[in-house]
């Protein structure tokens, strides 16, 4: 069973930009309700699709220079990098239904 692995500025290129596989980026805030809302799903995303893709997350605050780099302008967000680049996003609270929809076509 896969887990939502929780990183920093510091970690992202490793992480995500030099990973292989598919990397679904998570950007949240702790005084973020909608996040609070989203992060059981973003732990469903990971143990379901972790064969397929690797679920990082991001505290905002906490690291500005990832959320500057990836264009976050509202929390939660989502990001899919394949090969360094990013090729889905979404902004705002989703439930389970639209992230699988949203996972589904990005990988």
């Amino acid at each position: 069973m896969s887990k939502v692995i929780e990183i920093n500025d510091s970690q992202f290129q490793d992480e995500v930009i030099n990973e292989n596989q598919t990397v679904l980026a998570y950007f949240w805030a702790s005084w973020c309700g909608p996040c609070r809302l989203v992060s059981p799903s973003i732990n469903w995303a990971a143990e379901n699709y972790g064969d397929r893709l690797k679920v990082v997350k991001l505290e905002v605050d906490a690291n500005p220079e990832t959320v500057a780099n990836c264009k976050v302008e509202g929390v939660p967000a989502l990001r899919v990098f394949k090969q360094g680049e990013i090729v889905s996003s979404l902004e705002g609270a989703i439930g389970k239904d639209k992230l699988k929809e949203f996972i589904e076509t990005s990988i």
